[in-house]
């Protein structure tokens, strides 16, 4: 698809629905949701472009978000539809924004959880916080270093991986020591490391792109977490016509594990109207 092979899950029957995973995660954060899902619908989880791929074929540009949603419509084309609702969380949620704002057409409904798109606020953000007052995103600036993430978590992703839930989640059991073994293993090599970290290299073309953008006026429901509430609320009645918003309490970012029965209750509710 679109210059590289997309691995990707799927379940269930009927209308489809796209599901699209955060960093660093797989397609298997959805674990919990998709059963549900496919009850009634035609369950697609996608991983992003250099995961779930073996490391040879990892591509190595093509990073910008703007480009992985169009792997994304050039997949549902291959499956034989001509449109989708979309569910992304933390980059899916970039990625899932950016299909609605490059293919409205394709686009039925647009589920954002906890982030929207990279916008300029980005440069804003502190890498050095007073006590206190916040949480410190770290890896954001470090996986914009070129060739040295790679190594030092380089056989090593489950430090990575264990020491960000650890930090990140009300109930440690959410995301269980297997979970998360799942996920050191897809950011455990170093062409996976460096694939990924592509992601956020690829943020100032994606600031730029997103200048661009017309408003997305397909329907949005936007789950954020209280930490990133205030500022998905502020960027979406910026960039988008028609947005639910919902607080999700009861988790810091990974709402789709610490909090599926809401957030599953909520994607029900919103795919049906």
């Amino acid at each position: 698809m679109n210059g590289t092979r997309l691995h990707y899950v799927v379940g269930g029957s009927g209308e489809p629905v796209v599901l699209l995973h955060g960093w660093p995660e797989t397609w298997w954060a959805y674990r919990k949701l998709m059963p549900r899902l496919a009850e009634q619908y035609r369950v697609i989880a996608v991983d992003h472009r250099g995961i779930g791929i073996p490391d040879e074929l990892k591509p190595t540009d093509g990073f910008t978000k703007k480009n992985m949603a169009r792997d994304v419509y050039e997949l549902i084309c291959s499956l034989g539809y001509s449109s989708a609702s979309f569910v992304g969380h933390d980059m899916g949620a970039m990625v899932g924004y950016s299909f609605a704002a490059n293919h409205p057409e394709a686009t039925r409904r647009l589920a954002l959880l906890d982030v929207v798109h990279p916008d300029e606020s980005y440069y804003s953000r502190p890498m050095l916080r007073r006590p206190n007052t916040g949480f410190n995103m770290w890896w954001m600036a470090f996986n914009q270093v070129r060739g040295l993430p790679e190594q030092v978590f380089a056989d090593r992703g489950w430090y990575l991986i264990d020491w960000l839930y650890t930090h990140s989640l009300m109930d440690q059991e959410s995301i269980t020591a297997f979970d998360r073994a799942v996920y050191a293993r897809a950011y455990d090599t170093a062409a996976g490391i460096r694939a990924t970290n592509g992601y956020y290299q690829a943020y100032h073309q994606d600031i730029e792109d997103l200048k661009g953008y017309d408003k997305v006026t397909v329907p949005i429901l936007a789950l954020a977490a209280p930490t990133q509430y205030d500022q998905v609320q502020d960027q979406l009645s910026r960039s988008a016509t028609d947005v639910r918003m919902v607080l999700v309490e009861k988790s810091m970012h990974w709402l789709a594990e610490d909090a599926s029965d809401l957030v599953a209750r909520e994607l029900l509710d919103f795919l049906a109207r």
